[in-house]
């Protein structure tokens, strides 16, 4: 299947809201990001569609975060959410996404990406628990869903603590 992976554009921003909505069965993934594309530390280049024959089938954002142990924070990426519209799920859809903006986040500089995902499904892009690393989710979550990868070697080196999500995740619980 040929798919294409480009940044999203205005004209997009209804469609994405609606894959996340019908892809996670709720409104608290669309809402999260229509408040995300608000919050100035948006990176337009992070919120990436999959288009299928001029149509959008998927999305995924990376949203800048930070891990923070006392005094210290250290710049991440949190990979969230990611959709695609259940028709083209299981096709290599995601994968298609995950990698593209895994190769943008690191020509952007960035070090690491954080997710909460499916423990059988993001290991195969690199990713470990984060715990492996001493940093730990905010959420009451499964530690096995908790994950970290490196985009450099050594890119979560001395590195542990607390994600700190922006505002927004708890506003859409």
């Amino acid at each position: 299947m040929t798919v294409e992976i480009r940044y999203e554009k205005d004209t997009d921003i209804e469609k994405i809201s609606y894959i996340n909505n019908l892809a996670f069965g709720q409104t608290n993934e669309g809402m999260l990001v229509e408040k995300l594309r608000l919050n100035p530390k948006f990176i337009k280049q992070l919120s990436l569609v999959a288009v299928k024959d001029d149509t959008v089938i998927g999305h995924i954002l990376f949203f800048p975060i930070v891990i923070e142990n006392g005094s210290k924070q250290h710049k991440s990426l949190a990979l969230a959410p990611m959709s695609v519209l259940p028709e083209f799920q299981k096709k290599g859809v995601g994968s298609k996404l995950i990698k593209k903006g895994l190769k943008i986040a690191k020509g952007l500089k960035y070090k690491s990406v954080i997710v909460l995902g499916h423990k059988d499904y993001y290991p195969k892009f690199g990713f470990l628990p984060a715990s492996n690393w001493g940093i730990k989710s905010p959420f009451n979550v499964p530690e096995d869903v908790s994950m970290a990868v490196e985009l450099t070697e050594k890119g979560l080196k001395d590195v542990s603590g607390v994600v700190r999500y922006p505002k927004e995740f708890d506003e859409v619980g």
